[in-house]
């Protein structure tokens, strides 16, 4: 019986839900590769330790970008390698495995997401949108009729989405995510503080102090973070504190839930009426920022609660699918070779035809 896997395949982090095990991977979607040779030195967590540390000996690749693949070939081999840590492949017993994509993606986009999961060893693969199969491991139920409201932020995209029966009523993918927050800390460091801060530093500064809500001065956390004078060249080191980040991301969050307004504002009297009665979900890595359900239900007026595992939502979701509906009432998204030849039958009559 072939396996069937469960796969958030994100800009920053790749999760694998495998059946009957759960969530068995959680690693950063990232790939070391030898500048001269061209070969892959290191991957996942690995390869993430090696940020702001290999000098010219290694390029440091992300190769998705927003939700989408951006590098094909290594985002296969990031999925080979990954695909291989949890399973003994078999050329006579694929996996079916199951995909979330971004909520707006193009014909093309989530073609290729199918090739590379093909490619790297899956058997028949299915796709479906990421806040959905996000609020669904947060609990929302395959067959509840109510609508619900999911805000998914990601390292490169915030997908938001409503949802009634199972289905996505109206959704919203924005290009404004994690990763941005990141960039964000950096430009405010450099300008406010004449801080030069690596990639990584300003991560680990966002995970450990960010706050989506300006404090008073007796609340403020801080953490000493160091990085080269912009001035001098020389390291240098500083404390920042849970303000200076509230700074720097705040024109992030707020576009986050301006968008989020404008899609409550299209559905109608009903679904608004019962996402008011039970609350926005926050799902994504973003959802683990200090006081960001508070500011996002100040903002919404709209109670928001953020979910236990955030950053496995997803991955949960796949594998309540796969349990709850099976893959045979999945949606195929790639052909079958019998479907292939069809298609390629009736495409060969139509162009006759002309």
């Amino acid at each position: 019986m072939a396996k069937e896997i469960g796969i958030d395949l994100g800009t920053t982090n790749v999760v694998i839900h495998l059946k009957g095990r759960g969530v068995v991977l959680n690693e950063p979607s990232v790939i070391a590769v030898d500048r001269y040779t061209q070969e892959i030195v290191a991957v996942g967590r690995d390869a993430y330790d090696l940020i702001g540390r290999t000098g010219n000996a290694y390029e440091i690749v992300y190769p998705l970008e927003r939700g989408v693949i951006a590098d094909y070939e290594r985002t296969e081999a990031l999925l080979v390698m990954f695909f291989q840590r949890i399973y003994r492949p078999s050329f006579f017993s694929k996996p079916n495995v199951l995909v979330s994509r971004p909520s707006v993606i193009s014909e093309v986009e989530e073609r290729a997401l199918i090739e590379a999961v093909e490619r790297a060893g899956a058997g028949r693969v299915f796709m479906d949108i990421e806040p959905k199969v996000a609020g669904i491991g947060a609990g929302i139920s395959l067959d509840s009729p109510e609508g619900h409201m999911v805000i998914d932020i990601g390292g490169g995209t915030t997908d938001i989405a409503i949802i009634s029966n199972g289905s996505v009523v109206v959704s919203e993918t924005l290009p404004l995510a994690g990763r941005d927050m990141d960039e964000a800390v950096c430009d405010y460091f450099r300008k406010q503080r004449k801080l030069l801060l690596g990639e990584r530093s300003a991560e680990q500064l966002k995970i450990q102090i960010a706050s989506a809500i300006e404090v008073p001065e007796s609340e403020v956390v801080t953490a000493t973070v160091k990085g080269r004078n912009l001035l001098t060249g020389l390291p240098m080191s500083i404390n920042a504190t849970s303000n200076d980040l509230y700074n720097a991301i705040l024109p992030i969050i707020d576009k986050i839930a301006c968008n989020a307004k404008m899609l409550i504002e299209e559905v109608n009297p009903e679904l608004a009426g019962d996402i008011m009665e039970r609350g926005i979900i926050l799902t994504g890595g973003g959802a683990l920022i200090r006081s960001l359900d508070d500011y996002l239900s100040n903002e919404l007026e709209v109670s928001v609660i953020a979910s236990d595992q955030p950053m496995q939502c997803v991955a949960i979701g796949t594998g309540v699918m796969l349990d709850t509906i099976g893959t045979n009432k999945l949606m195929r998204r790639n052909p079958s070779p019998i479907q292939r030849l069809k298609q390629t039958i009736q495409s060969s009559f139509r162009r006759i035809v002309k």
